[in-house]
């Protein structure tokens, strides 16, 4: 399964042009001294990096940095260089793919170094946040160190909010209820003289059957147990199984979002933009498409919660991380850039970008994050987002587990199978054989 279709790596919208960026190469070409540093990234998110590079070279001139953007499937391109023995220094690390590449000994485990800097590593687990933090901790190595977070929530357009006198809840821990949430969808949605759906209450900008899949989480059931390297699923437990048939019912029996066919034409992010949708689930990485619009005002909510869930909303983990080469010839440049960059310089300059939430508290409580995020009210949304996270589910299993959850989702999805059909049997065969 190709990297680019997990929803890991499509939740960024990946894989812009590098032009213009003379600082990126193309190949590894590791054959000087220069420390390499392999990522993803769109145009505008590429050059936050660079920011984060410049300023590093001010403080280490010694070290040198090529930088390597990566092609549409990452983890085939840092294998086949591992294979080649030309392994990128630094990589890229996604919470869904690590661990397999953790199994094959190619990514070195952290704490060797951080056992080495004690200060430095307390440091950075008092200003980080657990969940981000120990989604890189795997069979009891630390293979990443978190670098930004991009759970989901919910954005929505306060012009059409307020017309329909709807008022969302602010905060993680006062979230609406299902039924809260479904009577807003309704009153956001318009239907012309023709029966033709004008306007939208919600629509998912996100990938769907990982969406359902939270709503499922916030009826009370976790998706896997336990999330990091899990022994099962909870695909059958009936709480699970309802909050996942009720994401699929506000468009296959409500109506009041598109259904599959519904957004061949439009997507969901142009849906939203263009006001034709009140509300839209997606991360961070959406921000900047719909801030600034003079015709769009935006604000941020969180997601509903089920019955047997609360008491209050939680949302994905959604993180990238960094990680060093376990083969690495420069493991101690490699990890000076590394601290700087997951450190709270580096991350004080990704929270002013506008780009990415940090994943330090620091970061994230600066001003120059709330300056960067000036169209926002309801901004806690955000700040509180890491703190409301659950892993999701990190094995090295993970290409077979997502192929056999999105074949079976769907179907929900589309209205063709119940979520009581959904079945952990299949899934935890593939967790048992590991």
């Amino acid at each position: 399964m190709g990297v680019d279709n997990t929803p890991g790596v499509r939740r960024r919208t990946l894989l812009g042009s590098a032009l213009a960026l003379p600082l990126l190469s193309a190949g590894c070409g590791a054959d000087d001294d220069a420390l390499t540093f392999f990522f993803q990234a769109r145009p505008e998110e590429a050059r936050v990096r660079l920011s984060i590079i410049e300023e590093f070279r001010k403080r280490h001139p010694e070290i040198r940095i090529r930088t390597i953007m990566s092609g549409p499937d990452p983890l085939q391109q840092m294998l086949t260089y591992c294979a080649g023995g030309k392994c990128p220094d630094v990589m890229m690390a996604w919470e869904l793919l690590y661990a397999g590449l953790a199994e094959r000994g190619v990514l070195l485990d952290l704490r060797t170094l951080l056992d080495r800097d004690p200060a430095h590593a307390e440091a950075l687990r008092r200003d980080s946040y657990p969940t981000l933090y120990d989604t890189f901790t795997y069979a009891g190595g630390q293979y990443a160190l978190p670098e930004q977070w991009s759970g989901v929530f919910l954005y929505y357009n306060r012009e059409l909010c307020a017309d329909a006198g709807i008022t969302p809840p602010v905060r993680w821990r006062d979230a609406w209820s299902y039924d809260e949430f479904l009577d807003a969808a309704r009153a956001l949605t318009r239907r012309a003289s023709s029966g033709r759906t004008a306007q939208w209450g919600f629509t998912d900008a996100w990938v769907p059957y990982f969406s359902a899949a939270c709503f499922g989480m916030n009826n009370g059931a976790e998706w896997f147990t336990p999330a990091v390297n899990p022994t099962h699923t909870n695909l059958g437990d009936p709480r699970f199984a309802e909050g996942f048939q009720f994401y699929a019912d506000l468009a296959v029996r409500h109506r009041v979002a598109p259904r599959v066919g519904d957004q061949q034409s439009v997507s969901a992010p142009d849906l939203f933009r263009r006001g034709r949708a009140g509300m839209a689930m997606g991360g961070h990485w959406l921000y900047s498409e719909f801030a600034g619009q003079d015709d769009l005002d935006i604000d941020l909510t969180v997601l509903p919660v089920g019955p047997h869930g609360g008491p209050g909303a939680i949302t994905d983990v959604g993180c990238t991380g960094l990680s060093i080469a376990a083969d690495s010839p420069r493991i101690e440049q490699a990890w000076e850039f590394v601290k700087f960059a997951t450190g709270p310089v580096g991350q004080a300059i990704v929270a002013r970008s506008g780009l990415f939430v940090p994943v330090l508290k620091s970061a994230m409580d600066s001003p120059g994050f709330a300056t960067a995020h000036r169209h926002i009210r309801n901004l806690e949304v955000m700040t509180d987002g890491p703190a409301n996270s659950r892993p999701l589910p990190v094995t090295p299993a993970w290409g077979k587990v997502s192929a056999l959850l999105e074949r079976s989702g769907n179907r929900v999805l589309r209205g063709a199978a119940p979520a009581s059909s959904l079945s952990p049997n299949d899934i935890n065969a593939i967790l048992d054989a590991r």
